[in-house]
């Protein structure tokens, strides 16, 4: 019996759109009255989380989509996974969720086993955790661990203490006790919309304009040819243009640059891949300038491109400094190794709850079924056959089919098509034909189905894909 039918024995066996639009007669009215309170212009459709189920989700007007976005690329197991489910009628689930503690200063009794869940699928060679509440604040969270590791560096120590100079200028935000510091990211890459995610956030404008930024260099993220096995000699002078691009700007940037934020896949820039000799390459360089080397691992971790964390293909060494997760996990944060990075005092990194204990036990939950059921291997296999249909695509209708990528990365897979506009229509029409798809960049569709998609939900999805590139 497949995992799908496993979960989800009333999974719908294929999609139905029952509206000539969506969203449709219903959905147009309660996007209306939701109106009064929330802003709802980016909304997709309204949708029915009871009746959604597995790989599929439902709208209010009874649409029922096959779900390749997944709640932007957040949802691991599917829609009203029992598993999941049986965590909320826990003692543990019933104290995080009404006794929500600030577990800084009074942590629960059940607070270690819940964290020992979380780091029994961390990315390898990482050892401990620290946890928020959002990719963005996760990845807010590591650059205060990367800044306070690097001064205390540079003071000689955690043993060494703070000046009477340092302790009176941050009270006014200047130096030495406020220093110039920077983050260096990439092109194209999204950190999170707050305001050192937002500064190392470089897109689309929409994300950022109208708010004060750190002045923070932004390097050049490889922009590979594809297939890569034809175009190994090309793709390897692009990594090495970008590298020296990097070296450059960590030697020249006119304040020091303390930490390097990198995507292994730049996922909402337009799933732009790094190899893993770019990556290593940059774990080199970071070695070299005594800089703290952060993955962010918030769309592509957990499972997704077929191994728990992307940045494992790469087999960086040694381990980067710090792994931020959050969506698929349901929950977020920041892996580590070195204690160096736990701040020399308490209350440096800290906040209230310190992360959402019901959102950390959910994690654990997502990383037992994902061990139990070995739904990495699942990935590998949906993936392989779902890119060998889009290949077949491709030969076919090669006009909307450009730079096909996410080959051996699961179902992490992305295509161009030759405008926005087009690729725009593509996704309206595949909504109206029964799939729910997203898309990145300016021109890119990208496929994030959940770790439960199966081959036949890949045929399911071909199948309606072809017929709405013949309807464009």
């Amino acid at each position: 019996m497949s995992i799908s039918s496993t979960y989800y024995p009333s999974e719908p066996t294929k999609p139905s759109v029952v509206t000539a639009t969506v969203p449709g007669p219903r959905g147009h009215e309660a996007l209306k009255q939701l109106s009064n309170t929330f802003d709802t212009r980016p909304a997709y459709f309204v949708a029915d989380y009871d009746k959604s189920c597995g790989n599929y989700i439902v709208d209010v007007d009874g649409n029922t989509f096959l779900d390749l976005y997944a709640q932007i690329a957040s949802i691991a197991l599917g829609y009203n996974n029992p598993k999941l489910i049986q965590t909320l009628t826990t003692n543990e689930m019933k104290n995080a969720l009404v006794n929500r503690a600030a577990i800084g200063n009074f942590p629960s009794k059940e607070l270690n086993a819940v964290l020992t869940k979380l780091l029994k699928v961390a990315p390898k060679g990482q050892t401990h955790v620290w946890n928020g509440l959002s990719g963005a604040d996760a990845n807010e969270l590591a650059f205060k661990a990367a800044f306070m590791y690097y001064m205390q560096k540079k003071r000689g120590g955690r043993d060494v203490p703070f000046t009477e100079e340092e302790l009176t200028s941050v009270m006014e935000n200047k130096t030495p006790g406020s220093p110039k510091l920077a983050v260096l990211s990439f092109k194209k890459a999204f950190h999170g919309r707050l305001f050192g995610s937002g500064s190392c956030t470089c897109s689309k404008p929409v994300h950022k304009l109208d708010f004060p930024t750190f002045d923070w260099p932004h390097a050049e993220y490889p922009y590979y040819q594809y297939p890569l096995e034809k175009y190994e000699e090309a793709n390897r002078k692009e990594d090495d243009r970008c590298l020296k691009i990097v070296q450059d700007l960590i030697t020249s940037w006119h304040i020091p640059v303390a930490a390097l934020l990198i995507e292994p896949i730049q996922s909402e820039g337009g799933d732009n891949h790094a190899s893993k000799y770019f990556l290593q390459k940059l774990r080199d360089i970071t070695l070299k300038h005594d800089v703290v080397y952060i993955i962010d691992e918030v769309q592509t971790g957990v499972g997704a491109t077929g191994k728990m964390w992307c940045h494992e293909y790469a087999d960086i060494q040694p381990p980067v400094d710090l792994v931020t997760f959050s969506k698929k996990f349901q929950s977020a944060g920041y892996f580590f190794h070195n204690l160096d990075f736990i701040p020399n005092q308490p209350y440096r990194q800290f906040n209230t709850w310190c992360g959402d204990p019901a959102r950390m036990i959910i994690a654990g939950a997502i990383g037992q079924e994902i061990l139990d059921h070995d739904l990495l291997s699942l990935v590998n296999k949906t993936g392989d056959y779902l890119f060998s249909k889009l290949e077949d695509l491709q030969a076919k209708y090669p006009q909307y089919f450009d730079r096909l990528r996410g080959k051996g990365r699961g179902t992490f897979i992305a295509w161009d098509l030759p405008t926005s506009d087009l690729r725009n229509s593509l996704l309206q029409k595949l909504r109206l034909n029964g799939c729910n798809v997203g898309g990145c960049a300016e021109r890119s569709v990208r496929l994030r189905p959940t770790l439960t998609f199966e081959p036949k939900h890949a045929d399911i999805f071909v199948e309606l894909l072809e017929k709405s590139v013949q309807e464009l």
